[in-house]
């Protein structure tokens, strides 16, 4: 399976530094025109199946790209959504102590774990198409690291993912998946 991956476009919240976890989001000025331009990159790309997280900031991306796949239907999935960052939901990164994290937040493990239920769901139902999930940074890190073999203490190792970025791999199904392209950009320039 090919799988494309990308992230949501800029939001009001992200200029403003506001932790959003689950908070649906709103795309900013910019954010529209990097969805618009991630559509037009991913334009001639042979496109079998969307999987978006349900959270409108991913999912007002996804439908920019939908505008070329018209004959394609985004499946609208919570598996896809941002780590769930509990208290600290809303809150500005300036105010947050990150040495400190609450108890209410999602564990890395759970957002690793429910990664790999749909990256399974998906290869089960498409081992042979293109997919392309539009995600947030924290759950496509967790992505990754369950294409690369690495353990959920190795997260926050992997790349933060900027907006609207392009990762494509072939997942196999021994396991042996390759990395194709990491976080491009070119598409913003």
């Amino acid at each position: 399976m090919k799988l494309i991956l990308t992230r949501h476009g800029e939001t009001i919240e992200n200029q403003k530094r506001i932790m959003q976890g689950h908070m649906p989001g709103h795309l900013s000025k910019r954010g529209i025109e990097q969805a618009k331009k991630l559509a037009l990159r991913l334009k001639n790309e042979k496109i079998d199946a969307i999987y978006s997280s349900d959270l409108a900031r991913a999912a007002d991306t996804a439908k920019e790209i939908v505008r070329y796949h018209k004959k394609i239907s985004i499946n609208f999935v919570q598996e896809l959504r941002e780590t769930d960052l509990g208290s600290l939901t809303g809150k500005c990164s300036k105010d947050i102590d990150f040495d400190y994290r609450p108890d209410d937040i999602e564990s890395v493990a759970s957002m690793q774990k429910r990664a790999k239920k749909l990256l399974d769901k998906a290869y089960d139902k498409s081992p042979d198409k293109t997919v392309l999930f539009v995600g947030h940074n924290g759950i496509n890190k967790a992505l990754i690291s369950v294409i690369m073999n690495k353990s959920a203490d190795q997260i926050e190792e992997i790349e933060n993912q900027p907006n609207t970025s392009i990762s494509i791999f072939e997942i196999k199904e021994d396991k042996n998946h390759i990395v194709h392209l990491m976080n491009c950009v070119k598409h913003l320039e």
